[in-house]
């Protein structure tokens, strides 16, 4: 006789991934709501921005910076040598012993609000039910609840072309013991350009292979312009008008340096010790079998969802990378619980995808929220927009000979609508723009006018102040 198959453990949410996203809508709806709450996660806790996203990133772009301000120093009169050396080993071991140290923390975080925490690869069976296959490889467990939240995230999407598999994505990158000589990357977007910042600044040979003459085209046309010509001021080689490779091939002995030779569409090839693709994400829903759901995907597969996380499925929801929405997970996630389970007041709660500010922690930092100067031509009219904008040479480089500060710039631009001229856009380039933008983004939010801003008090002498006394 075959065995019966339990009934599946009831819960009142489940969420699926354990990333940012599927913390914060978990954590809200069982720390702040007492809702009894299962997380499915199939890899290391805290997801792609604690492992090898964000917060790797950040501390790798500090441990760049430091290398330029070493070199820096000798501008202020610091008789600091030369290529200083640097054991990166030493500094990827405290990395990871931090990133460990998150894992940790999201996990403790997880059990202390009374989170039921189970390893395994989920599957649905039907819009209430999920199967998991557990990662101990003892079997499977099949959950059950009314509310159900996919939050998997995305995965780097690979070329596939011959040899492709040869290269690293942001996940191989922060797996490096020992920094190449030489590196191509290709792509256009934030993680190519904050991968090939970083690597320029400590001395690594850095070539991206972009397929316009610009980078970081999705931005501000003063951002993509000032900073591609910035990254090729300072030695960055940026192949413009990339058609793709042919094929990749491995030259290096094992055991030998890595070496690689990346044959061009049309012939020319080049050697270079790695290869990092950046040319984008897909969602994670393969092993998530949503057709048995009756989910709906986009042609790109991203679960598509209202402005509530809302599928096509009542009782199931989606927020993050595997909706293809911008990659605001934590605040998406707690809107959702504060909807589902929270007070009426908040029954309509869900994220406002406007205004939303975005750094870049480029070399230098980036910093922008709101329109565009084209986009807000394109929605309010040329004749209603006005734009305010500077260009000027921060204190940090007064020292500095004339080259090098023209290698260095600091750029803000103001975009206003109307006659009452409400800032719609705010778009920042220099040293501390990364912190800078969060205040001016609380105002922005709450309809700040150009009148506002130079109503402020500038805080002298800052660049921050530029903003507050723009004409």
């Amino acid at each position: 006789m075959a065995p019966i198959p339990a009934e599946p453990e009831e819960f009142e949410y489940i969420v699926i991934g354990g990333g940012s996203g599927g913390s914060g809508t978990a954590r809200r709806a069982a720390g702040w709501y007492g809702k009894k709450t299962l997380l499915i996660e199939n890899g290391i806790s805290g997801g792609c921005c604690v492992n090898v996203g964000c917060v790797p990133k950040k501390i790798t772009w500090n441990f760049a910076s430091m290398a330029e301000a070493l070199r820096d120093s000798t501008h202020y009169g610091f008789a600091t040598p030369a290529n200083i050396p640097f054991d990166f080993a030493h500094f990827k071991a405290k990395r990871d012993d931090n990133i460990l140290s998150l894992n940790r923390a999201y996990e403790s975080n997880w059990s202390r609000e009374g989170i039921t925490l189970v390893h395994g690869t989920a599957k649905f069976i039907s819009p209430k039910t999920l199967s998991v296959s557990l990662e101990d490889g003892s079997g499977e467990k099949t959950f059950k609840a009314e509310h159900i939240c996919i939050a998997t995230g995305g995965y780097p999407i690979v070329p596939g072309i011959e040899g492709a598999e040869l290269g690293i994505t942001n996940e191989g990158f922060f797996a490096l013991e020992k920094l190449p000589k030489k590196i191509a990357i290709v792509g256009a977007g934030y993680i190519a350009v904050e991968m090939a910042g970083m690597l320029n600044a400590i001395g690594v040979e850095v070539c991206m292979f972009i397929r316009e003459d610009k980078f970081l085209r999705s931005f501000d046309p003063m951002i993509s312009e000032t900073m591609t010509a910035r990254y090729e001021s300072v030695g960055v080689k940026i192949h413009k008008g990339y058609k793709g490779f042919e094929r990749v091939e491995k030259l290096s002995v094992d055991g030998g340096e890595k070496v690689l030779r990346l044959v061009m569409d049309g012939g020319g090839s080049m050697e270079v010790n790695e290869l990092l693709w950046a040319v984008g994400r897909s969602p994670e829903t393969a092993s998530l079998e949503l057709e048995k759901a009756g989910v709906k995907t986009d042609g790109k597969g991203y679960v598509t969802v209202d402005k509530f996380q809302n599928t096509s499925v009542e009782g199931i929801y989606a927020l993050g990378d595997v909706t293809g929405q911008l990659e605001l997970t934590p605040a998406a996630g707690r809107h959702l619980s504060n909807r589902l389970f929270g007070p009426p007041h908040l029954s309509n709660s869900y994220l406002p995808y406007e205004n939303i500010p975005t750094v870049v922690f480029a070399h230098p930092e980036v910093g922008t929220i709101g329109l565009t100067e084209p986009q807000a031509i394109s929605k309010f009219g040329s004749s209603n927009i006005k734009v305010y904008h500077t260009k000027f040479t921060n204190m940090f480089y007064v020292p500095f000979p004339e080259e090098e500060k023209k290698r260095n710039p600091t750029e803000f631009k103001i975009v206003c609508e109307g006659t009452e001229e409400r800032v719609v856009g705010l778009h920042l380039i220099g040293l501390g723009v990364g912190e800078m933008l969060q205040g001016f983004a609380v105002a922005i939010k709450m309809g700040a006018t150009k009148n506002d801003f130079d109503a402020t008090v500038a805080i002298h002498p800052t660049s921050a102040e530029e903003v507050v006394t723009m004409r």
